[in-house]
């Protein structure tokens, strides 16, 4: 338990680092010069690194088990990508230090799955799973009104500098606190290596639930951590404290989100229709936003927590996919759906993107507008061939 507690604490900088840049958009616009391009592209750049890290972290999981995947890369990648990130005089330096720390936090939470699908009973992984992203959402709640006011008083620098050094040290409590579940029979005699995603490919079984995969998280991240701040401060004139707040009560509505998933599959006796109805319930707030961007700054707030709120069944939708793997590709597996999970969001950060810089012309409300019409539609289209997929439903 002590070496899941310690992942657990390196999920939750996990999380901090996938959402802050939120917080700090005047900060670095004003000291940088940094645009939302710039930092559209520091965001994605992320979430590109994080994903295509996927397949490198799933071989290493089945190969050389999660304490050594985890430690190393969030200790050299991570710990390195937030001293460079603390001391940028350029927007380039800011997209360098995000790809490091992408690379840092991708075995995080993928260790912490394999380590919970090689452990406990296939029935508990949906709650084990969600209920331990609850607990590193507090990384998102410490990514919004906690950094505006460490920021405020300390500058972003030295906030960043200090999370450098914690993360460091996270990634030496895993080290020394995680054990590795033992190998099997099937693993030793497995040699198939990369080959391994080829065959989790050819699963006719997994192609309707992996484009929902790849967005069901996508709108709450990349709205909670890249477009929050934008659209508060273009729209609503908000300033940094007041944007650190809107983004609390986001990143406390994703916390609350993953407690509410975990159990519901169980309950429910289904994992589609789960997953299926929160998505659902999160493409009907984007499409209120995407109609009214002007609307008043308390309901835009209360959509924005229904967005966080429905877009918390990650632990849900790995569950679906996972009781499809055949045991030796756990670890390959699960990094082939995160790597479809992470790549989504950061394939969405560059659209996003450039959808809000082509109707910026047009003014605010029109652009923002487009972003949330843009999710919505792309939304739409994963949850219309979910449709196919087979149900798998908990023992």
């Amino acid at each position: 338990m002590a070496g899941i507690a310690a992942l657990a604490v390196a999920y939750v900088f996990s999380q901090f680092y996938r959402s802050f840049l939120a917080v700090l958009t005047p900060a670095l616009t004003t000291e940088l010069g940094a645009t939302s391009a710039d930092l559209s592209m520091a965001s994605g750049a992320w979430f590109a690194a994080f994903a295509l890290m996927q397949f490198i972290v799933g071989v290493s999981l089945d190969r050389f088990g999660p304490r050594r995947t985890a430690a190393v890369l969030l200790g050299v990648a991570g710990g390195g990508g937030a001293f460079i990130f603390a001391a940028a005089t350029q927007p380039w330096m800011i997209t360098l230090g995000m790809v490091l720390i992408g690379i840092g936090c991708s075995p995080v939470l993928m260790a912490s799955f394999f380590v919970f699908a090689r452990t406990f009973r296939p029935a508990r992984f949906a709650v084990l799973a969600s209920w331990f992203m609850a607990i590193g959402m507090a990384g998102n709640v410490i990514g919004s009104s906690p950094l505006a006011i460490a920021a405020e008083a300390l500058g972003w620098r030295a906030v960043m500098g200090g999370l450098g050094a914690l993360t460091v040290l996270s990634a030496l409590a895993v080290h020394a606190l995680l054990r590795d579940p033992p190998q099997t029979e099937a693993d030793r005699a497995d040699n198939t290596g990369f080959k391994g995603y080829l065959e989790l490919i050819r699963m006719p079984v997994l192609w309707p639930i992996i484009p929902l995969v790849a967005v069901h998280y996508a709108p709450s991240a990349g709205i909670r951590g890249l477009w929050t701040g934008p659209y508060l401060a273009d729209v609503h004139g908000a300033g940094t404290l007041l944007i650190g707040d809107v983004t609390l009560w986001m990143a406390l509505s994703m916390v609350a989100g993953s407690f509410l998933y975990g159990p519901l599959d169980t309950l429910l006796k289904t994992r589609k229709w789960v997953i299926f109805g929160g998505t659902g319930l999160g493409l009907a707030a984007m499409a209120v936003l995407a109609l009214s961007p002007e609307i008043a700054l308390t309901p835009a707030t209360v959509l924005l927590i229904v967005i966080g709120v429905s877009g918390a069944g990650y632990g849900v939708a790995m569950a679906h996919a996972r009781a499809f793997f055949p045991a030796q590709l756990t670890g390959r597996g699960v990094t082939l759906m995160n790597f479809f999970s992470i790549g989504g969001v950061g394939l969405m950060q560059f659209l996003t993107g450039a959808v809000v810089s082509s109707r910026e012309a047009a003014g605010s409300v029109e652009a923002y507008g487009a972003l949330f019409g843009f999710y919505a539609i792309v939304v739409a289209s994963a949850l219309a061939i979910y449709l196919f997929a087979r149900d798998a439903r908990p023992e």
